[in-house]
């Protein structure tokens, strides 16, 4: 793959807004990096929403990104937006909506495709001779949290919007936000500041559109150094907003305004971002804003009743927003904030620098907050150049070193250890013991329980494998073999059915030559590669591999395991 690829795209694919940055294979100087900032119906801006307005039978786009927001329409319900929060850990009451016959996966797949068509447009504008699916190679950035099963989703989704000729494609690789912006970090500012050393630790704090990560990093080559914290972020202050709407105009006007006309509900919150939420610095007592509702959310007006309206009436609309209402809207988001880096700084004493990236590390008030609490225990507190773009220009700078230390044995830009947030395992099913759960027996005479193959905490490096080795049919007569992997955040868990254990994924191999009974070895190993995790199985007997990144399959057996012999026994399909 790495000698075809010319160009390295990273995709920043955000809840709110999404962006993407190109980097050509034969640059060197980061500041070659491309960010796009021509988007439809609103050019100059590093990213556009993340957004797409259907047809009345939800089928075709007709607008996507800002002008599925904000352009004109007699009938704005058909806007959509906030579908990524399928995603994840999200909590279902923060899940949008969808309209029948939509679905979220039909939702991302259409708006990749839009943002795909742009790309495929945009890199003929910097390098010619460039053939999408022959010389482009794709890194899509994810949260942090982001299961195996999000992953394979996402892989789906972006096949299924042209983005790749192959599901498996190696030129669609991912990395998570925290990475690339490490990255980026590394290359634009570490040096800027001449903390380039090795030894540095340095501070990541990401405040982006719906979360606030907080990643503590050793430099040259990056390393982990403690596990990465995660609280809501900047959409905490957006929601702050509508609570305040809600508490002006009432709460049924609020929801049926968000039903009915869901595209100006987002332009009123843009309008805030705009004039209140990023220019707010907390330093002017008599900071003010008007919001006129009746120019900005016209559609607004008709859903107020009552009380609510006849003193909106008298208001003329308008909205005061003074210092004090703003500032108890920012206050317990950058107070956690300021918790949060407090905490982390705990576990390192020697911290060089804090780094504010993301959207909302642009927030005058956060940078205030910040450099006033911990100006004198770290040196260096500042905003990389174009913060905004950070997680889609670190992207690019992944991928292109991902491409040269394939090619060179050189790992330089990506990122060698991580510490491993899940245990793993398989299920297995050893001979009942004494002391075993008899509600638990099968009948057998076998317990289903969960193998440990590496704990949590574990700092491990790309790619590195973790070993079973003597994997043996259970039956003679038996011609495949099945194993199902888990993790969990416990360290010690017993059984596959506890609270918090989730299916990774399954590897289904075969193992002919059923002469020979039982006595067919195989070796079953786990890796964890750029993003996915892999599993492998090799035939002993006939030299045959076996391989999967975990798509989304859940048809597998179980893994059995025989305490008084070394060899793992597997039932058949």
């Amino acid at each position: 793959m790495a000698n075809d690829i010319r160009v390295v795209v990273g995709l920043d694919f955000g809840i709110i807004y999404s962006g993407f940055s190109l980097y050509h294979v034969e640059e060197y100087d980061i500041a070659k990096i491309v960010t796009n900032t021509e988007w439809p119906g609103k050019g100059g801006k590093h990213k556009t929403n993340t957004a797409l307005r259907y047809d009345d039978d939800f089928e075709l786009i007709e607008f996507w990104g800002h002008p599925a927001l904000f352009k004109k329409s007699r009938d704005d319900n058909k806007t959509i937006g906030l579908f990524k929060l399928y995603l994840g850990n999200c909590l279902v009451k923060f899940k949008p909506t969808l309209p029948e016959p939509l679905t979220y996966r039909k939702a991302i797949t259409d708006y990749l495709y839009e943002m795909g068509k742009l790309i495929k447009e945009t890199i003929p504008k910097h390098w010619s001779g460039i053939d999408f699916m022959e010389h482009v190679l794709l890194v899509l950035t994810v949260p942090d949290e982001y299961s195996e099963n999000d992953i394979a989703i996402l892989r789906e989704c972006i096949f299924n919007a042209g983005l790749i000729s192959d599901k498996r494609s190696e030129r669609l690789q991912f990395t998570t936000e925290l990475e690339a912006v490490a990255i980026y970090c590394m290359y634009s500012s570490l040096r800027e500041h001449r903390l380039k050393e090795p030894g540095t630790t340095f501070m990541i704090v990401d405040c982006g559109d719906d979360t606030v990560d907080l990643e503590l990093l050793g430099t040259y080559q990056l390393s982990e150094i403690t596990e990465r914290a995660r609280y809501l972020c900047s959409t905490f202050i957006d929601k702050e907003f509508i609570e305040l709407l809600k508490r002006e105009v009432g709460n049924s006007a609020i929801d049926l305004f968000s039903d009915k006309n869901y595209g100006q509900l987002r332009y009123l919150v843009y309008e805030f971002c705009q004039n209140v939420k990023l220019p707010f610095s907390g330093n002017n007592p008599y900071f003010s804003y008007e919001i006129d509702l009746e120019n900005i959310a016209p559609a607004l007006l008709k859903y107020v009743t009552g009380s609510k309206r006849d003193l909106m009436e008298e208001k003329e609309w308008m909205i005061t927003l003074d210092f004090d209402t703003v500032k108890a809207m920012f206050d317990p988001i950058i107070d956690r904030i300021i918790e949060m880096i407090r905490i982390q700084l705990d576990n390192s004493k020697n911290c060089s620098a804090i780094f504010l990236v993301g959207g909302f590390g642009k927030s005058k008030y956060l940078q205030k907050r910040v450099d006033e609490v911990f100006s004198k225990s770290v040196e260096n507190i500042s905003i990389p150049n174009q913060p905004v773009t950070a997680v889609s220009r670190g992207a690019t700078i992944y991928g292109k070193g991902l491409l040269e230390s394939r090619n060179l044995n050189n790992v330089k830009y990506v990122i060698p250890t991580r510490v491993l947030i899940y245990t793993f395992g398989v299920k297995i099913s050893p001979l009942c013991e004494y002391g075993d759960p008899l509600d638990r027996l099968t009948s057998d005479g076998r317990i289903h329980k969960f193998r440990r193959i590496v704990e949590r905490n574990t700092e491990i490096t790309i790619d590195q494998e973790f070993i079973v080795e003597n994997l043996v049919p259970i039956h003679p007569d038996q011609t495949k073999m099945s194993f199902e992997i888990y993790y969990t955040k416990e360290q010690n868990a017993v059984y596959c059915d506890e609270p918090g254990m989730k299916l990774a994924g399954s590897l289904l191999i075969d193992i002919p030559d059923v002469h020979l009974g039982t006595n067919r070895p195989c070796t079953f190993c786990l890796s964890f590669g750029d993003m996915e995790i892999k599993a492998k199985a090799f035939n002993k007997l006939n030299g045959q591999n076996y391989q999967t990144k975990f798509e989304n399959t859940h048809s597998s057996r179980v893994i059995w395991i025989t305490p008084k012999v070394k060899c793992l026994y597997v039932e058949p399909l």
